[in-house]
């Protein structure tokens, strides 16, 4: 707890008559240094997975795109020397057949090259495409792990890539699920300061939502909700600018994807040096959904549980509570609504009608008899008299 003047806490400083300061000095170095800590040793595990996924994956990538290359060159160079041979020593039709073959090889392991990852430029010598195990590919792998994203454009081949990603994975994953619920409560402190900083409603709002502490709760979620697809538009304006062929629509579809950790993989980012703000961006992005998201299946129960509370004939409600057995006398509650209801459905004469202050008094004394018989305690609940003995010892 932060404290005040030589060491008095602010609640105390309240209760001698000290001005309470804003909610805003309250705020504590220490307190925020562990905020601070958890993310940042985050951050630092995500480095360290991303070192360790290239250093164990990155040289079966060049080995694997070595390979493809030295199979391109191997066919094309068997595709030109059948032409030139066919050509002097088959008739055409033949010719046409074997050609069509050789080509059809020719082109499965094209496909199979550009699919690892070669671009199809002979003149230079078909070069890389893109790094997928680069430092900043890496790290970004790395993240998706940790938040169970799992994009799915680059994956660890090797035996010992694989096992090291289950094991990071297992001490990783409850890691950043602590992060992002501690992100969440910093956001929900914050939001509570910023709220109660706010000018006061108008009065015909605050009414209704004493009236309607729903409504209010409703709004809050509401308000939630939209402060999210702000979030996400703002991440999509970001990836509009960072990738050439992204619309803003793309942007939007990739950080809704992303934050509800569906991760189809369909659109993921191809700018490395922007890898590091991605991920950022991302573990902000997933703290703020989870906490708005709990916040709307709060307000789903509550609504959930009052229209259960409403559904339903009184007669279910009440053999459910005789069926429960716990001393709750179903019979003498349905005589007592009966005499409620006679009560209630009692017309109310009045002087209008003709009728005499006789008849008035007769019908208010018939219902103060009904309220006595309800309220009175039945038999069986009664308290016993109590007998007290007093023993007196003397000292004679």
């Amino acid at each position: 707890m932060c404290k005040g003047v030589n060491g008095v806490t602010w609640e105390t400083e309240s209760l001698m008559g000290i001005p309470k300061p804003s909610p805003w000095s309250r705020f504590c170095p220490r307190s925020a240094m562990s905020h601070v800590g958890l993310l940042v040793a985050l951050m630092l595990y995500t480095a360290g997975g991303g070192l360790v996924f290239q250093a164990l994956e990155y040289p079966a990538e060049l080995a694997k795109q070595e390979f493809h290359r030295e199979r391109l060159f191997t066919e094309r160079w068997n595709l030109i020397q059948f032409v030139s041979e066919a050509q002097s020593n088959w008739t055409d039709d033949l010719l046409k057949d074997a050609i069509s073959g050789q080509l059809a090889i020719y082109e499965k392991v094209l496909e199979e090259a550009s699919s690892s990852g070669l671009a199809l430029e002979v003149e230079n010598n078909f070069p890389a495409a893109e790094e997928k195990w680069s430092i900043l590919q890496a790290v970004f792998f790395s993240s998706t792990v940790l938040t169970t994203i799992g994009y799915g454009n680059i994956v660890p081949v090797t035996f010992w890539g694989r096992l090291f990603c289950i094991f990071y994975a297992l001490i990783g994953i409850p890691l950043t699920l602590t992060v992002i619920a501690d992100l969440g409560r910093v956001f929900a402190t914050v939001v509570s300061v910023i709220a109660k900083q706010l000018p006061a409603m108008p009065r015909c709002c605050s009414k209704v939502s004493e009236a309607n502490p729903a409504s209010q709760r409703s709004l809050y979620a509401f308000w939630a909700v939209g402060f999210l697809f702000i979030y996400l538009s703002a991440g999509a304006g970001l990836f509009k600018m960072w990738e050439d062929d992204w619309t803003f629509y793309d942007g939007f579809y990739f950080c809704f994807i992303t934050m509800t950790t569906i991760g189809f993989g369909d659109l993921v980012p191809k700018r490395p040096k922007y890898m590091l703000l991605c991920t950022l961006y991302i573990l902000i992005g997933l703290a703020l959904t989870s906490t708005i998201i709990e916040l709307v299946r709060r307000q789903y129960a509550r609504s959930w549980q009052q229209l259960r509370a409403l559904s339903g004939p009184l007669a279910d409600t009440l053999r459910r509570l005789g069926d429960a057995g716990r001393g709750v006398d179903v019979s003498a509650l349905h005589n007592d609504l009966r005499k409620v209801l006679t009560v209630v459905t009692m017309p109310r004469f009045s002087g209008k009608d003709g009728l005499t202050d006789k008849r008035q008094l007769e019908w208010e004394a018939a219902v103060e008899a009904v309220i006595r018989d309800i309220t009175a305690p039945l038999p069986s609940q009664q308290k016993p008299p109590i007998v007290q003995i007093v023993i007196y010892e003397s000292s004679v």
